[in-house]
């Protein structure tokens, strides 16, 4: 029957579980705005007295609230069954089969398929823009220009071939000269998951014919049963079992749900400011 392909599930095992892609800045900017409200309403309780002190502390946490929606709780989770993509309020789903492309616009897009229609989901942890991009580009150009560099084989000699081989190709290969820390980064986001995507299809495929094969009456019946131990049909129906079994995370379709814990952090100090405000 063969092996099955190396894939999603192998990487995520090597890599202790499923991945999880967050923007650094935004985490910095959590933690510094944790940092400075907890010592304003320290430094409020401490000498505030009065009502402008409370209405103060409740903008204060409500900000925080803002602040834990859109830094603190926006990430990607890649894992053997789908993608999570977590936005502000809301969360999204979706096998990897259903998935179709994952690309980079202003942000990262997964684009899926639910109920025979498009859908494109746009991630908030991934940032991308192409402006800084070529910029970063054509300051590296630049850059090489002055240095005086000619190519040692003419115009269309070997080594100038060589340098537009290296040009070639989706942006820059991420920690190159041509191409900001930030973009790099949303471009190895979006090929690691485009490996998933392409990884589940292969699987998807092997994963079927083993099952086809592994349940038809020659292999599952009473005799193949009784045998388990000692034919190769044994080992082609413990493989199905499992393949199966991974088959059915993959076709999982888009489940979109709001998060109770985003509207509450929000809806709660806003409640707070606001009878705060009006006594």
């Amino acid at each position: 029957m063969g092996t099955v392909p190396v894939g999603r599930k192998q990487r995520a095992e090597a890599a202790g579980g499923p991945q999880v892609f967050r923007s650094p800045t935004a985490i910095i900017v959590w933690w510094v705005w944790v940092l400075f409200a907890a010592a304003n309403l320290i430094d409020l309780a401490v000498q505030g007295r009065d009502h402008t002190a409370v209405v103060a502390a409740a903008i204060l946490v409500l900000a925080t609230g803002v602040a834990y929606v859109t830094a603190q709780r926006p990430r990607i989770i890649a894992d053997t069954s789908g993608v999570t993509v977590v936005n502000p309020l809301r969360d999204h789903h979706v096998g990897w089969a259903a998935v179709s492309n994952v690309d980079l616009a202003d942000l990262l897009r997964v684009h899926c398929k639910t109920e025979g229609q498009d859908k494109v989901i746009n991630s908030w942890a991934v940032h991308y823009s192409r402006r800084r991009k070529l910029a970063a580009e054509n300051k590296a150009r630049r850059a090489a220009g002055r240095s005086g560099r000619r190519p040692a084989f003419g115009t269309f000699g070997l080594e100038n071939y060589g340098l537009a081989r290296r040009d070639i190709g989706y942006g820059a290969v991420p920690g190159s000269e041509t191409s900001s820390a930030a973009e790099a980064d949303a471009e190895r986001v979006a090929r690691v998951l485009s490996e998933y995507v392409t990884s589940a299809r292969a699987e998807t495929v092997w994963a079927e014919g083993t099952v086809e094969i592994a349940g038809s009456p020659a292999s599952v019946g009473p005799a193949a049963s009784a045998s388990a131990g000692a034919g190769a049909g044994a080992g082609a129906y413990a493989e199905a079992v499992p393949a199966d079994a991974r088959i059915g995370g993959w076709l999982e379709p888009l489940a979109s749900t709001w998060s109770r814990t985003a509207l509450l952090a929000l809806l709660i100090p806003a409640l707070i400011l606001l009878v705060v405000a009006l006594v």
